[in-house]
């Protein structure tokens, strides 16, 4: 394919069900569903963790979560593994991040850009160390997380004005780069916040969703709420953001307030895309969107993320651009992995002999039908709310959720799109589940992984002086924008 530059825009905690052209008729995202229409969508793509910071040192490096060990919020990316970026700078390519990243702290060469604008990183190199503690019993009470909902509304945060400031640096950085007309193509990514929590949302698009409008989360009454599994169970006790809400009427706040989030991140976008064509980068630039993670959005009595649950795994990806594919969908099964080989083919970079064990594939080649299914996607989870190691992968029409020393679940996504009938104990299922199992080890050792991970996390607490430290500390509910200080709570 022709090299070209890459615009990637990259969100956080976007439930891709909050999408018009992922379905749904009610929010309003013309600026992505324009992009979407104008290149592939991607209907089966995941993260590799459900989580902000493991994620996105998957999408740094390609690499799973095992393989970096940033298991968690407070054990971030700091350019131990190589990053595309490492790959495209001495290839001569300037490679330029604005806005959110959530890596270890301000350093551009170790985090693989020629330059950070505006950056946000995890509060203070340290991150949420609460988060490591996962072996006592029970699991630390995030209190923080319970203000979820009597917070949600109209108004201006923090990350609002951040996002806009956003914005207005990338588009004059459009602005600024049409002088330079002559270099090798060059990648912006662009790291939005919203639409994550807190659910608080400028006026004009709150309004475009009137409360009495919205429709309750399904599975969200009591009755109805799934409450077998021990991993559900424990993380419901942990963050409790259920617990905050007072009723029907602040949950329909919450949603509305999200909806709001998602169009005022899609105008964020429109500003963006009309830069593109203004300063005349439409036929020279590929673009990418994608999230970091979803959010359960109050489905099954939860909030935030941290499940396998489509609300949460699933992530919205569309690529758009010279040689690809107008108005397709498809269904292949992809994750953020799989931008690292995806980012360097578009610019004509090219790979080096420590990159040919990346599992990741090309989008490019996905949605032109050069790379066929099926395909294995891993998604892992090893940070707050959890005591033990979870694991998830597609094989064929079914989703494969194994927990360590806990019951595993199965999905016939195809089937039951909404997940509302778990099959793991159903012995009519115990061939498939044998399958999934097997094809579950073939990528990861997941007991071998899990005591792993438990073992950095404890080296990590004993680092920062032990877990009654940590718990001194207290936690943040969010890491705030450069300028703002975290507001901190105590267990």
């Amino acid at each position: 394919m022709k090299p070209s530059n890459l615009l990637f825009i990259f969100s956080d905690e976007h439930n891709k069900k909050v999408t018009g052209c992922y379905g749904n008729e009610f929010v309003k995202t013309p600026n992505i569903d324009k992009l979407a229409a104008n290149g592939t969508r991607f209907t089966q793509a995941y993260t590799n963790c459900p989580i902000c910071v493991p994620a996105r040192a998957s999408l740094a490096t390609g690499r799973y979560v095992h393989e970096n060990r940033c298991w968690d919020n407070a054990i971030a990316y700091k350019g131990a593994q190589p990053s595309w970026g490492h790959r495209l700078i001495p290839q001569g390519h300037d490679v330029v991040s604005i806005g959110k990243l959530h890596y270890s702290g301000y350093n551009p060469s170790q985090n693989g850009f020629t330059e950070e604008i505006q950056p946000l990183h995890i509060v203070d190199g340290l991150g949420d160390l609460l988060g490591l503690i996962r072996q006592e019993c029970p699991l630390p009470v995030r209190k923080g997380s319970a203000m979820l909902g009597p917070e949600a509304g109209p108004g201006e945060s923090d990350y609002t004005r951040y996002d806009r400031a956003v914005r207005d640096a990338t588009i004059q950085w459009l602005k600024n780069r049409t002088k330079n007309i002559g270099d090798k193509p060059w990648v912006l990514y662009v790291g939005f916040v919203a639409p994550h929590f807190p659910l608080i949302t400028p006026q004009e698009f709150f309004d475009l969703y009137p409360e009495h409008r919205m429709t309750m989360p399904k599975q969200y009454l009591g009755e109805d709420r799934p409450t077998h599994h021990p991993f559900i169970q424990q993380l419901r006790e942990s963050q409790i953001f259920d617990q905050g809400f007072t009723g029907q009427e602040m949950v329909r706040r919450a949603l509305s307030a999200y909806y709001g989030l998602v169009s005022f991140l899609d105008d964020n976008i429109g500003g963006i895309l009309s830069a593109v064509k203004e300063f005349g980068l439409s036929d020279s630039t590929r673009i990418i969107y994608s999230s970091d993670h979803g959010d359960n959005l109050g489905a099954r009595g939860l909030w935030g993320k941290s499940t396998m649950y489509e609300e949460s795994a699933g992530i919205p990806l569309i690529i758009s651009g010279e040689g690809v594919p107008k108005g397709k969908q498809c269904n292949t099964p992809v994750s953020l992995i799989d931008l690292f080989p995806t980012i360097v083919q578009c610019v004509g970079a090219t790979l080096n002999h420590e990159d040919k064990d990346l599992p990741g594939l090309s989008l490019w080649d996905i949605a032109n039908d050069k790379e066929v299914m099926p395909r294995t996607i891993l998604s892992e989870y090893h940070a707050a709310g959890s005591s033990t190691g979870t694991f998830m992968i597609r094989y064929g029409q079914y989703k494969y959720i194994y927990y360590v020393n806990m019951p595993p679940m199965l999905y016939d996504v195809e089937n039951d799109p909404e997940e509302l009938q778990d099959l793991g104990a159903d012995p009519i299922y115990a061939d498939i589940l044998q399958e999934c199992d097997l094809a579950l080890r073939k990528v990861v050792d997941p007991e071998a992984v899990n005591a792993q991970c438990l073992l950095d996390q404890a080296h990590k607490i004993e680092e920062v002086g032990g877990i009654e430290a940590i718990k001194k500390r207290g936690m943040f509910r969010f890491s705030p924008p450069p300028g703002a200080n975290p507001v901190m709570f105590k267990e």
